[in-house]
């Protein structure tokens, strides 16, 4: 699948990040961890930030000025409804270029959609985007190995792709960051997420 694909698969399923049924706590203790970790709370940006809204009150109400991306047209209108007052990019990660640099960047359940050929241009593209002691929060798949594959989710194919850890630590590492931490977060499942920091 491409991108665009996947746009439109989530163009499809938007409502369900906005009702009853979808956990709002997904992902806001890890963030929380990788909060302890950010040294300035001046610039931040939500990196496939869909329609919830959470990341970005997290990050608001930690003291960021906030941005939200998402390559999903209804997925932003519903972010934008939510929060009138922010700034949101409708953009193609792989291709699109930061506008400034960032002391937090987070890429919860997002980045994983890119093609598997693109991953390594992404997580070096986003390492080259925070500040010195900048921090870095991302998902991915807890495998050794590269690889992919798409299966349904309500109703729509979603495509996932990794680069395996291996591959990951030695990205970040080339990228000038280090990894702080790494947890299966949803062990037995291979959920993996990752906090990296920018070397000062």
């Amino acid at each position: 699948m491409t991108l665009q694909e996947t746009a439109w698969s989530y163009d499809q399923m938007a409502s369900h990040w906005d009702g009853g049924k979808f956990n709002r706590k997904n992902g806001i203790a890890q963030h929380a961890r990788a909060l302890q970790f950010s040294q300035h709370k001046r610039t931040a940006i939500d990196i496939g930030c869909g329609s919830s809204g959470r990341i970005i009150e997290l990050l608001l109400d930690a003291g960021f000025t906030t941005e939200g991306l998402d390559i999903s047209t209804e997925m932003l209108r519903r972010a934008q409804a939510r929060h009138p007052d922010q700034t949101f990019h409708q953009a193609d990660i792989c291709t699109w270029a930061f506008p400034q640099k960032y002391d937090f960047i987070s890429a919860w359940d997002s980045i994983w959609h890119a093609p598997l050929e693109s991953h390594e241009s992404i997580l070096t593209k986003l390492c080259g985007a925070l500040e010195p002691d900048g921090i870095l929060i991302f998902t991915t798949g807890g495998v050794d190995r590269p690889g992919s594959r798409t299966n349904p989710f309500l109703g729509q194919p979603l495509y996932h792709a990794v680069l395996g850890i291996p591959k990951i630590l030695e990205v970040i590492t080339k990228a000038g960051c280090i990894c702080r931490h790494l947890e299966y977060d949803q062990h037995p499942e291979p959920h993996l997420y990752l906090i990296v920091q920018k070397t000062g």
